[in-house]
């Protein structure tokens, strides 16, 4: 896992799950390229963004549906 100081500064598409309510919790990811994943705060499009192998983010996604992320807020 690797990071960008601005990740506005990504040549990628920015989306949020259909699943995000009108809330400001929020993160946004991009395809990089076939094997990149970029990950930002969707509050703060020109902070940092984490970029992660399409197998991280598989293994994130997988964590946060199986609420191992809850209470850490």
């Amino acid at each position: 896992m690797t990071h960008i100081d601005d990740a506005s500064a990504l040549p990628v598409t920015w989306w949020k799950s259909s699943y995000s309510d009108s809330g400001a919790q929020c993160v946004e990811c991009g395809v990089l390229d076939a094997a990149t994943v970029a990950v930002r705060d969707s509050k703060d499009p020109q902070g940092p963004a984490l970029l992660l192998t399409r197998e991280q983010m598989t293994a994130f996604v997988t964590a946060a549906a199986a609420g191992r992320f809850r209470g850490l807020e």
